[in-house]
């Protein structure tokens, strides 16, 4: 825990991304506070309202607070984001782990079947799933699982089978230990610089994801605070009213730019100490 959090503070990007992350956290934690709008509530006294003392970033077509809708979209994304990631791990381990420590014609089948869904566009992919499954919250996570699991599995996979050639290892075996508690218990446990790095970069790629599939309407069901959703619904109205889609726009953007950064300090300093 110290070792890590050394390896924040002392990268600068590190610290810059996990300040815009942080940001947008607490936004989300506080969304309560923060406004005081309800964020489905229409007001159709007041459309397409510019920013102002009582609606600071305004209001959509709708009558919405764009506000509200932002900071509660804050909770939406950083839920949604982390799950997906975390399940995309789940299945890629699951997948990587036996094929690289068997090898043999289990690795053969399990490579060919990650082959197969990388030959597809990952945002295509992302489509085609939702398409066929309906768009909701857990389809959007079953999605990105499935679109990331092929990646995590590779790299697993890498990992196990240079681990599994070291003498801890053969020294587990040797004890008697089983397959499955070698795998969870020798290895595994060794993988874990290479896939804290990957997790907090997928988390990036997860943020953007849900954004644009929010964007062309197949994220969260309406009226459910979406940031994606806010772009969609707000770009043809932007020669009247930009603010919901600049607003969802900036959101977007400062989280994934500080998931990235964070992630990518956090690797160049993992890479000094080692």
């Amino acid at each position: 825990m110290r070792e890590g959090l050394s390896v924040i503070f002392a990268s600068r990007v590190a610290k810059v991304g996990l300040a815009l992350v942080l940001f947008w956290a607490l936004i989300a934690i506080l969304a309560p506070l923060v406004t005081r709008y309800d964020p489905l509530y229409q007001d159709y006294r007041h459309l397409d309202m510019p920013p102002s003392a009582q609606h600071i970033l305004g209001t959509d077509h709708l009558g919405r607070d764009v506000w509200a809708r932002v900071a509660y979209g804050a909770r939406t994304i950083l839920t949604l984001g982390p799950i997906s990631v975390l399940a995309a791990f789940v299945l890629g381990i699951a997948l990587g782990l036996p094929a690289g420590y068997y090898g043999g014609w289990l690795d053969e089948a399990v490579m060919r079947v990650l082959d197969a869904l990388m030959a597809f566009p990952t945002i295509l992919l992302y489509m085609i799933i939702i398409s066929a499954v309906g768009a909701s919250a857990v389809n959007v996570v079953i999605a990105i699982a499935i679109g990331g699991a092929p990646g995590i599995a590779r790299l697993v996979r890498a990992l196990t089978m240079d681990i599994r050639t070291r003498e801890y290892v053969a020294a587990a075996k040797l004890r008697g230990d089983s397959d499955l508690r070698i795998m969870l218990r020798e290895i595994l446990p060794n993988c874990r610089g290479p896939l804290i790095i990957d997790f907090l970069l997928r988390m990036g790629y997860a943020a953007f994801y849900i954004g644009t599939l929010g964007f062309l309407g197949l994220g969260l069901r309406p009226p459910t605070p979406d940031w994606g959703a806010m772009v969609q619904e707000g770009h043809s109205r932007m020669t009247s009213n930009i603010w919901p889609v600049l607003s969802a726009t900036v959101a977007i953007v400062t989280l994934v730019i500080g998931l990235n950064l964070f992630a990518d300090g956090v690797r160049e300093e993992s890479m000094r100490y080692q």
